[in-house]
């Protein structure tokens, strides 16, 4: 089986972006603000939008289920107020939900949290239970930085985060530690925010003694970890001036990265630095990058191409990226797919 742990809902029916765009007009006027019934998507709709995009190119590519969040731009937590977060987390939630429930053999969900600037975590904890105990959620989205690329929340190592992290040890749940779009015009959203967020997270973690406190805490770092993987030496280096233990006991019983990385070059590197149980695959699909690479002729985001094309991995390093790893970073996962004798 391959499992693509990566994917968001981005080819969702136009329904919901006209949803927003009103909610949004209604934290100026009230008086516009939509209700949630005023959201009106059918089953034959959600099944259009899956089947000749996401699982047309599962089908097409190879691999068998993505674990499948909301669109991770469209979280937008600096919009609005927790109110505001908490209707449009719950919404995008509950069609990843369907979306699971019409195609069961191939999209598990991972929940988006309703999180907002300056507000305590711990008010996001009602949405993650419901995820987990009505939807069947494996994981969740963390947002690191909810006001949008200005980084006014605490760390990831400070307590403020706690609540979460103490749902995340209870529910036996990772978290994919996942910025959303930016409204800061230096960091491109895509290009600067997202790479920006997976190494500075890293760096929090690394600078930190959070896994002490939280010794079976997960946290999967997207988009092959950022500048981690390049950087490895310098991540090393300023850990030994640090005093902390060697990277592989101080942060890799607890970090994960992903193989969102969309040249042979990239993958190869992620695997020759990064310990093979630490990499799970992804493809990100249909995400930020969606041409053809005119060098290959092949699409960037066909991740399966790189690591099948590997002279580094052996048949049983591929098969703990394509499954194993992730059975075991995502327990309830794994007991969902031994429930179904998979």
């Amino acid at each position: 089986m391959i499992i693509d742990c990566h994917g968001h809902y981005t080819t969702a029916p136009k329904a919901l972006e006209t949803w927003r765009n009103q909610q949004i007009a209604g934290i100026k006027d009230p008086s516009v603000m939509p209700k949630v019934s005023d959201l009106q998507i059918s089953d034959d709709e959600l099944r259009e939008s899956i089947e000749s995009n996401q699982l047309r190119l599962m089908k097409e590519r190879g691999s068998d289920l993505t674990l499948f969040s909301p669109r991770a731009s469209f979280m937008a937590h600096h919009i609005g107020d927790l109110a505001v977060s908490s209707t449009w987390a719950a919404i995008c939630n509950e069609l990843c939900w369907r979306v699971s429930q019409l195609f069961p053999e191939h999209f598990v969900p991972v929940a988006m949290l309703p999180q907002s600037p300056g507000v305590d975590p711990a008010t996001c904890i009602p949405e993650l239970e419901k995820c987990v105990k009505e939807y069947g959620a494996v994981g969740i989205n963390l947002n690191p930085d909810p006001s949008g690329g200005h980084w006014t929340s605490p760390p990831l190592s400070d307590k403020h985060w706690y609540p979460i992290y103490e749902k995340m040890v209870e529910y036996d749940l990772p978290a994919m530690i996942h910025v959303s779009t930016s409204c800061n015009a230096c960091f491109h959203t895509t290009g600067a925010h997202y790479l920006n967020a997976d190494t500075t997270a890293f760096m929090q973690c690394l600078t930190s003694d959070l896994f002490k406190e939280f010794p079976t805490l997960k946290f999967l770092i997207p988009h092959g970890g950022g500048a981690v993987p390049y950087h490895w030496g310098r991540f090393r280096g300023l850990a030994q001036e640090l005093k902390k233990p060697l990277l592989q006991d101080h942060l890799l019983n607890n970090i994960f990265f992903d193989t969102c990385v969309y040249h042979q070059p990239g993958i190869d590197l992620l695997n020759t630095v990064i310990p093979v149980k630490n990499v799970l695959f992804a493809s990100e699909m249909i995400g930020a990058v969606r041409g053809i690479d005119p060098e290959t002729g092949h699409y960037y985001d066909d991740t399966k191409r790189y690591i099948e094309a590997s002279k580094i991995l052996s048949d049983a390093d591929r098969q703990q990226i394509y499954e194993g790893n992730a059975r075991r970073v995502f327990p309830r996962l794994d007991a969902l797919l031994k429930a179904k004798n998979q």
